[in-house]
């Protein structure tokens, strides 16, 4: 009984057209050949392929090569700020092959922010960032300072 209802309902569906009537089909479409269903020969079809492949292989190493860049400059920043490695980084790099470093516009910002923060570190600039200090600032906190050292000096010492 459970045959002849599942045959039944397979026939309804193949004369609804959902499937099922992968032998009919066969008979209607005439070639399967992939060629002839794009509309060219077959030759045509291969360099088509062949072409397809090709850009698909440039896209994919353009592609692994821009990931290998940003790894590169990851841990150029990972090292300036003594982050910890990560082997995915070293991965990438392996990836993208010897040429992969940071790209020139990248490296222009990275060169910037170095010589920005080693003015900053030199003896000049810090001058210069007194000059830039109100000097009732810099009384402040040198007042502060010297009150925290000798608050700091009579809880260490009963002496005083």
């Amino acid at each position: 009984m459970a045959f002849f209802m599942k045959s039944m309902i397979s026939n309804q569906i193949k004369n609804l057209g959902l499937g099922g009537g992968s032998e009919e089909k066969k008979e209607e479409g005439g070639t399967s050949d992939p060629a002839a269903a794009q509309g060219m020969t077959r030759e045509e079809y291969e360099e088509y392929q062949k072409q397809m492949i090709e850009e698909k292989m440039e896209r994919d190493a353009a592609f692994t090569q821009k990931k290998a860049e940003r790894a590169c400059l990851r841990v150029h920043l990972r090292e300036k700020y003594r982050l910890p490695k990560s082997e995915m980084d070293e991965t990438q790099i392996q990836l993208g092959g010897d040429d992969v470093d940071v790209p020139e516009d990248l490296r222009k910002m990275v060169d910037e922010d170095q010589e920005e923060e080693e003015d900053k570190d030199s003896i000049l600039g810090q001058l210069q960032n007194l000059q830039n200090m109100d000097l009732d600032t810099i009384k402040e906190k040198a007042q502060a300072t010297f009150t925290e050292i000798k608050q700091t000096a009579e809880q260490k010492c009963s002496v005083m």
